[in-house]
């Protein structure tokens, strides 16, 4: 009889990913929404641009939508409290979500790029800078992440691109994933 463990499900539904490259970012998501192994919607938008003190951001959600609106909503509200600063922002709010029983609960995860940074903001209340530029969350983010690589290496493919790319070969391996794509480009 072991004991039991209390840990956060894996966040699944989803894929989104981003990139910076060049001087340009670009952030995209399939449009698949699902409830348990059922599809429910086929053309969710969990990508949101935002402006905030000559800042352009484009941030996009895995995970519970409710749960995402809200995070998305206290970002923004981070941005704003902090002139545009993308990291100071994300780290305020890693640290609200790691100490406020009310957020702790939700259950989503965050994916944020402006021109010349990529950051990750998780469920644990972390804030995850990936050495390569490239960014990505949901069900089926390894395998669009391991097919940025790819073409970021082998490729001259623009940002865009390479997140277009990297959704459909998602969308063809991760049943959680589909091929309606929605992308930002900055």
């Amino acid at each position: 009889m072991g004991s039991k463990t209390h840990e956060k499900p894996s966040i699944r539904a989803t894929t989104v990913i981003g990139v910076l490259r060049n001087g340009k970012a670009a952030l995209g998501s399939d449009g698949q929404m699902t409830l348990g192994n059922t599809v429910i919607k086929h053309s969710t938008r969990k990508i949101r641009r935002i402006s905030q003190g000559g800042t352009d951001i484009v941030t996009g959600f895995a995970g519970a939508t409710a749960d995402a609106v809200t995070l998305l909503d206290r970002f923004q509200e981070k941005l704003q409290a902090y002139g545009g600063q993308l990291e100071r922002s994300a780290v305020e709010l890693a640290k609200d979500w790691r100490m406020d029983k009310y957020l702790r609960r939700l259950e989503a995860m965050l994916a944020v790029v402006s021109r010349d940074k990529a950051l990750i903001i998780s469920g644990t209340g972390d804030v995850i800078e990936p050495e390569d530029g490239i960014v990505a969350i949901g069900s089926g983010s390894m395998y669009a992440l391991a097919s940025a690589r790819a073409l970021l290496t082998h490729t001259d493919l623009e940002a865009v691109d390479i997140v277009r790319e990297s959704l459909g070969i998602a969308a063809d391996i991760c049943i959680y994933t589909n091929d309606r794509i929605v992308l930002e480009e900055l």
